[in-house]
């Protein structure tokens, strides 16, 4: 199975479907998904694909397809899930301070819920009861995560119902009548060290045992890909290792069976994404060599929004002389994918590709300064086909009413 696109391939697509073009390797995706029912394989244990990272339908489906479960943060994403094909069971919908409507919708298409809030969880109990299986998220207090805006279990984090509050659920769990299925946390993303895993196992352990028919505890993902080269994933092997040995343990203590869930979202789509820009301009200043794409933060927010390092290659020269060059967009603000970056010569009209671009870089695009959402393409079995057509102009007008 080929982990990589030949350069040769995505300079094709270029050519044909015009840059900047997010290209995904569908391959990749299934040896991403394949490695984690491996490294689990000894203890029960679903995935559920966090789809926020990319949320094209073609994906949805594809992931469908290798048996995989989906975790959705909106009731679009849930209703995404389902016209993917994916059944009410297996979706997780894990909303953050969104209106209870929402909630009673995700419960009217029978899906996973995953509440964060005890007021949600009061309304949701004072309605329902216990005629409705839920999930609960806790916010165990550990930092984790490659940059403070994806850690989502520290103390301040608005994420969870505090792992000190659980008297509060508790009481609202005994008054209203809840089923509680499950547990949930998710403490952040790019996470190396597997022990943040099992630290928090160990609090949802404890919390455990304060519900008598849990059904699985979730530990959320945040599994490290890696970026630049040296960079290394989280060793999931040794995680499955150890968290089926403490899982077991615990089983004989609880008195029942538990699945374990997960969320993996970056994991599984990061390294299949590829984004494709050409080099507009070379401009040198008293200080630097700029290299002006076709493209900015509108389409790749991550390096501006979170200083997320994706390496870069020029896939149109890759083996001339190598000059360091100061890599922007073509936006009107500050917009700079890379700072004295070492690339093969770039020459106006070359192809740069950024790697790493599937999680979080379509799905966080924009129309910002009037600019064109890119194409994307899927390779599968080593064929490209279009699977969203760039923006036209038209495109901006769409839901404009002109009252003038």
């Amino acid at each position: 199975m080929p982990e990589t696109i030949a350069y040769e391939q995505l300079i094709s697509i270029a050519n044909e479907y015009g840059t900047p073009v997010y290209i995904y390797h569908a391959e990749k995706i299934a040896e991403q998904y394949n490695k984690l029912k491996d490294a689990f394989k000894a203890h029960p244990t679903r995935f559920f694909y966090a789809c926020k990272s990319l949320t094209n339908i073609n994906i949805l489906k594809y992931i469908n397809s290798l048996g995989a479960n989906l975790d959705c943060v909106s009731i679009n994403e849930v209703m995404l899930g389902l016209k993917a094909g994916f059944e009410p069971q297996q979706i997780l919908f894990t909303p953050n301070c969104v209106d209870f409507a929402e909630i009673s919708d995700a419960k009217a298409l029978g899906v996973n819920i995953n509440i964060d809030n005890i007021s949600i969880l009061e309304q949701f109990g004072s309605k329902f009861g216990g005629t409705y299986p839920i999930c609960i998220r806790i916010n165990p207090h550990i930092e984790a995560g490659g940059n403070y805006k994806i850690s989502t279990g520290h103390i301040d984090s608005k994420f969870g119902i505090s792992i000190h509050q659980m008297r509060h659920i508790e009481r609202v769990v005994k008054t209203t009548g809840l089923h509680v299925q499950g547990l949930h946390m998710h403490t952040g993303s790019e996470i190396k060290d597997i022990n943040i895993f099992l630290n928090a196992l160990e609090i949802m352990f404890e919390a455990a045992q304060k519900f008598d028919r849990l059904e699985f505890i979730d530990l959320g993902s945040g599994f490290k890909v890696p970026y630049k080269e040296g960079d290394r994933e989280t060793d999931i092997y040794t995680l499955g290792e150890k968290l089926t040995e403490a899982v077991k343990e615990f089983e004989k203590e609880y008195g029942r069976k538990l699945e374990v869930w997960f969320e993996p979202g970056k994991y599984l789509v990061s390294e299949c994404g590829y984004f494709v820009t050409k080099a507009n301009v070379i401009k040198q200043t008293t200080a630097t060599v700029f290299v002006g794409i076709n493209s900015g933060f509108n389409h790749l927010i991550r390096p501006m929004f979170y200083d997320a390092y994706h390496r870069i290659t020029n896939i149109t020269n890759p083996t001339g002389a190598e000059r360091i060059y100061t890599v922007v967009g073509n936006i009107c603000e500050t917009d700079t994918f890379a700072w004295d970056r070492v690339l093969n010569e770039v020459r106006e009209g070359d192809y740069l590709l950024f790697h790493n671009a599937g999680a979080y870089g379509f799905e966080m695009s924009s129309n910002f300064n009037s600019r064109l959402k890119p194409a994307e393409v899927l390779v599968k079995d080593g064929k490209a086909q279009l699977i969203r057509r760039r923006d036209v102009f038209e495109d901006l007008l769409r839901n404009q009413l002109e009252v003038l």
